[in-house]
């Protein structure tokens, strides 16, 4: 009876075990899936290389993947384009550009899997410490979002800004134009 006690007890705490490491893995999955249920645009989502400064400002969370870069950035994508509160506007370090294999081993098929993975996003090149100055700024009013990965390559963490996703840049142009033209029109007519 004893020895049934402590075989069932060691068989739940193994098991417990098995299942705490299966939701670790997709910890990071679950985090993106609630951060894009409850952020709105000007928020921001970083895909981090291994080596990229940790930040402990407040407003900023931090997990980790296990898997590369890529795969999570075509998660994200997928999660994003789920939605049509927010869309993604994707920075991309300049740096990442300039890297050749030669110095930076597997650089080449990196970018290979990033195309893939970009679903024909495009992206906008900000060198890193222009990116890392604008995560900044942003962490003081909102939300951001970032998932560390092991990918040791430098220069490839990639930067999601979230965006109205049922309002673009050209349609808020086209609104401030129209509503200054209606003041002007308004300052122009003489009242009587």
């Amino acid at each position: 009876m004893r020895i049934g006690l402590c075989v069932m007890v060691l068989g739940l705490a193994v098991s417990s075990l098995g299942c705490g490491l299966v939701h670790y893995g997709n910890t990071w999955k679950v985090a993106v899936a609630n951060q894009v249920d409850r952020l709105g645009y000007s928020n921001w989502i970083v895909i981090a290389e291994a080596s990229l400064p940790a930040q402990n400002r407040p407003g900023i969370r931090q997990v980790t993947a296990n898997v590369e870069s890529p795969e999570v950035l075509d998660y994200v994508l997928s999660t994003l384009e789920k939605t049509q509160r927010v869309r993604p506007q994707i920075y991309l370090t300049r740096e990442l550009s300039a890297l050749d294999n030669d110095y930076t081993p597997g650089i080449d098929e990196h970018r290979r899997h990033l195309t893939t993975a970009l679903r024909s996003h495009e992206t906008t090149e900000l060198e890193q410490q222009s990116l890392l100055t604008l995560l900044e700024d942003a962490s003081h009013n909102f939300d951001v979002l970032v998932i560390r990965t092991p990918t040791s390559l430098p220069y490839t963490s990639m930067f999601i800004e979230l965006q109205p996703g049922y309002w673009d840049a050209e349609s808020e142009i086209r609104l401030r134009e129209r509503i200054s033209r209606e003041r002007m029109d308004k300052l122009a007519r003489p009242t009587l």
